[in-house]
């Protein structure tokens, strides 16, 4: 066997997830686009459009292909080539066209448990029999996947109306969709802003939501290009703000807040979360420890004139059930009924929001 057919018969073990098939199978690679000079080999691999969202683990799995199951002397790193074939079908100038209300879960600071929060409030909902997503917009920490025990999970498309879009995957009645689908878990995600900006776009337009009531979007902390990115693209209903009681984090929950209510984004603040609002022992839920200060984000909604929507207390089994995959807002306790009051309240924030204010438009069309 020749190295070409060696490349090729690697490159039967790279498998893409769209359809389940191997490139080779799918003709997504043939011999002819295989080239060898010595050790050297390059390889062309086709895709239907520049926007499809496994171009580059497909890639970095046909390097690791041609040297775990060819021959580990050649040398493919860098020389795998992407060609677009022409696309069929036109990209929905209309994304979450389906989708009653888009809600934005964003914290002015990283480490207030603002994921652990959108995670829970999706799970509430669901449980309230509402139809939910959940986006994980925080490009380069994504913690959805192992909130959901999913971090493995494998990706597919079908065909809807002639487009190639991604199956979310489903969890506890949630439909979860994250950049960490497609990274590897264990590699820094090392992106500029204008690539995070694209991916985030791929993982809103190019993916089959179906009809929701409630599409939550997992921000990435702080105020950048993924948040102006988002208000351009969808018509977002309105933001919750999480912070805990800290001085440090209310003050970037504040910037947080001014950054939606900025005139050229006009969001709508439906309220504010303290997370981490007291500790309380499992075995004296009566007893309160205030070991992160009190009442801070309840006077910060006074302050600014929101609702505070919800104080989630620290307990035990938080940590744990954030480990295991398994949200804590599925079970009982204290913890999971205070989530249940949160998805309460959103609701009741979302509809005096809607009967008040004109429908959400996006800052921009394109």
């Amino acid at each position: 066997m020749d190295k070409k057919q060696i490349v090729l018969q690697a490159l039967t073990n790279v498998r893409y997830p769209g359809t389940g098939k191997n490139i080779v199978e799918s003709e997504m690679v043939q011999p002819d686009d295989i080239t060898v000079d010595g050790n050297k080999v390059c390889v062309n691999i086709h895709f239907d459009r520049p926007t499809d969202p496994f171009v580059k683990s497909i890639i970095k799995a046909a390097e690791t292909a041609v040297n775990t199951f060819g021959d580990p002397e050649l040398d493919i790193k860098g020389n795998v080539t992407p060609i677009y074939r022409q696309q069929l079908a036109p990209v929905s100038d209309q994304p979450l066209k389906d989708v009653k209300n888009i809600i934005a879960v964003s914290s002015g600071k990283g480490g207030v448990g603002k994921s652990t929060v959108a995670a829970n409030l999706a799970v509430a909902l669901a449980a309230e029999g509402y139809k939910v997503g959940l986006l994980d917009a925080d490009i380069f920490g994504p913690s959805v996947p192992k909130m959901f025990g999913i971090e493995d999970y494998q990706l597919y498309m079908h065909k809807v109306d002639g487009r190639d879009l991604i199956i979310p995957a489903e969890r506890y009645g949630v439909k979860i969709l994250s950049i960490g689908f497609l990274v590897d878990k264990n590699n820094a995600v090392i992106w500029r802003g204008a690539m995070a900006s694209n991916a985030l776009k791929q993982l809103i337009s190019d993916v089959d939501w179906g009809e929701l009531d409630y599409f939550l979007i997992d921000m990435p902390p702080g105020t950048s290009d993924i948040h102006l990115t988002l208000v351009q693209q969808l018509p977002i209903t309105g933001a919750v703000i999480v912070s805990t009681p800290q001085e440090v984090a209310l003050a970037d929950a504040r910037k947080g807040i001014a950054m939606f209510r900025e005139p050229k984004i006009n969001v709508p603040v439906l309220g504010v979360v303290e997370n981490m609002a007291w500790f309380t022992p499992e075995r004296h839920p009566e007893e309160r420890y205030y070991i992160f200060g009190k009442e801070g984000a309840a006077n910060l909604a006074n302050e600014l004139g929101v609702p505070l929507l919800a104080q989630i207390p620290v307990t035990e089994v938080i940590c744990d059930s954030g480990d295991s995959g398994r949200p804590v807002a599925l079970d009982s306790n204290i913890t999971a009924q205070a989530f249940a009051h949160l998805a309460h309240e959103v609701v009741d924030a979302v509809d005096n929001r809607n009967s008040t204010l004109p429908p959400s438009k996006a800052v921009l069309t394109k």
